[in-house]
């Protein structure tokens, strides 16, 4: 979330940057994202050059890591789409458990949400982002997808209200509102 001032929004990303359970779970996404590239590129290419750090959007701010490494000549972008999803930041781990047991519990496909959107090339260049936070409209109804990580440091009641500060944000772009 964001603070209605400027010092209440300073606190509230310093809580974030020191709060042991979001920095567990970005530890936890960063290693599945590491083990997930580590399938496809050269050993000892995969780093880390960015952990943790505080990005701030318009609703929240986020502990963002950034993982690179470079694919081995063997393998292309599809390789590594094939290795990386579904993303470990929207299953959890270990992964193909967590998606048994999201599957149960869902009911449902999840759709794009949780998905990839961008583009391969016939070049081998590709460049492809996670959807989360969508809302997918049709003639019927409007279905919101979003959600939040959920450890053993996890309140319910915040990880509710945090999905709500989600969810809201993506109804008020789609009404008009900021």
């Amino acid at each position: 979330r964001r603070g209605g001032c400027a010092e209440e929004d300073e606190s509230i990303k310093a809580e974030l940057e020191h709060s042991e359970k979001d920095r567990a779970e970005n530890l936890m996404i960063v290693d599945l994202v590491r083990n997930d590239l580590g399938r496809v590129c050269c050993t000892g290419s995969v780093t880390c050059p960015q952990v943790m750090k505080v990005e701030s959007y318009a609703t929240v701010h986020q502990l963002v890591s950034a993982i690179e490494g470079q694919l081995r000549p063997e393998c292309a972008a599809v390789d590594c789409i094939r290795a990386s999803f579904p993303m470990g930041s929207m299953t959890g781990a270990p992964k193909r458990r967590s998606m048994q047991l999201l599957e149960e519990l869902e009911g449902a496909a999840r759709g794009i949400y949780s998905g990839s959107v961008g583009f391969l090339s016939v070049n081998g260049a590709a460049d492809l982002s996670v959807a989360i936070r969508t809302a997918v409209v049709t003639d019927a109804h409007v279905t919101i997808g979003a959600g939040g990580a959920i450890t053993m440091l996890s309140d319910p009641q915040e990880e509710w209200e945090e999905m709500l500060l989600k969810a809201n944000a993506v109804i008020a772009s789609a009404v008009g509102r900021t």
